[in-house]
């Protein structure tokens, strides 16, 4: 076969190719056949407001109104009667002045109808919708008051942390100035004011150990942070545990039932250990010492108050430690070691004060 014969049989192959695959294309689409039977439905998904009602169910806000009318947060007198419409206080003492510090980092001014504390001072807006997530204004590490004089930090970026939710108490229940050699270092300290102290709640800082006045002494201070009440239970652990026998859930009454849990024991009281009676003896001893050099005046009926004066600053410090930890009520369960720490420490420094003042 010649060259010419098979280039005539190689076009004849692409011819028949060509149009075999135009033979082939698929033609116009038919008329639609009949639906075909519906396939068996799938499994119902969970109601959207399901979620919601976990929470917000009538019966469980019920529920939590309830409890919340047993806490002294709900009882007007401390913020309408007081302090709740002064600018300088309301951020903790009214509603509307804790709702406009929250969301806009101060309190703009006096308010002239202040009122008590109710859900949403605490509750705002969710922020991611999971279980966990209550709403609350605040959660952040709290910038402590005491931390700041003359508008300046004294340890640079410090802050407490109390574990999330434990946060949004401490912005309120902190004191509100340093320790008094902080404040105005020197050799003495003059007190001007028979209101003088940490303020009526350092809780947070009892909580985490920081913020009194550390005198030396015997006794060494743990580590601020370290507590074991704050790294397992801090404020909600143990304030706002299972609402039981009164105590517990929005009542914010601390909750014996989670110190049994927690101790494994059977308590009836907050005195585990003998705690708070070593404490409350420790308190009476400073305060009779600050009695006798002249710093304290008053009686069980009246109560106590510093004297106006100028006094040498170790004693000042020993009022601030004694003031603040009396009002910090928890008569040491706080944080125990922290607070016998500054209570013995204080009380070796008084009796060396009173020895000096014995011998001149």
């Amino acid at each position: 076969m010649n060259y010419k014969s098979i280039s005539k049989l190689f076009l004849l192959g692409f011819i028949l190719a060509f149009m075999f695959s135009s033979c082939t294309k698929e033609g116009p689409m038919g008329p639609a056949g009949a639906d075909g039977a519906d396939g068996t439905d799938g499994t119902d998904g969970v109601d959207g407001q399901v979620t919601c009602l976990v929470c917000h169910s009538g019966s469980n806000m019920e529920a939590k109104q309830g409890q919340f009318w047993m806490s002294a947060h709900a009882v007007g007198a401390i913020a309408v009667d007081y302090a709740g419409g002064r600018q300088s206080c309301a951020q903790c003492h009214s509603h509307e002045g804790f709702v406009q510090y929250a969301t806009l980092g101060e309190v703009l001014g006096d308010i002239s109808n202040p009122s008590a504390w109710e859900c949403n001072t605490c509750h705002g807006l969710h922020e991611t919708f999971e279980g966990q997530d209550y709403a609350l204004r605040m959660h952040d590490a709290v910038s402590p008051l005491s931390n700041i004089v003359d508008d300046m930090e004294v340890v640079a970026g410090f802050t407490m942390d109390l574990n999330g939710n434990s946060n949004l108490c401490a912005n309120c229940h902190q004191s509100r100035r340093p320790e008094p050699n902080i404040e105005s270092p020197g050799d003495t300290y003059r007190i001007t004011s028979t209101h003088y102290g940490p303020h009526h709640g350092a809780q947070a800082n009892v909580v985490y150990g920081t913020g009194f006045a550390e005198i030396e002494g015997s006794v060494a201070y743990p580590t601020a942070g370290g507590s074991i009440h704050l790294e397992q239970a801090s404020c909600t652990g143990c304030h706002m545990g299972d609402f039981t026998d009164k105590e517990g859930g929005h009542s914010f009454i601390p909750s014996v039932a989670a110190c049994n849990e927690c101790h494994d024991t059977e308590l009836e009281d907050y005195n585990y250990g003998g705690v708070q009676t070593e404490v409350e003896e420790l308190l009476v001893e400073l305060r009779d010492q600050l009695i006798e050099l002249g710093v304290v005046a008053g009686d069980d009926t009246d109560g106590y108050h510093p004297v106006v004066g100028t006094f040498p600053m170790v004693q000042v410090q020993a009022f601030f430690n004694w003031t603040g930890l009396e009002e910090d009520r928890s008569l040491g369960v706080h944080n125990p070691k922290y607070v016998k720490a500054l209570l013995l420490n204080s009380i070796e420094a008084m009796e060396a004060e009173l020895s000096a003042t014995a011998a001149n």
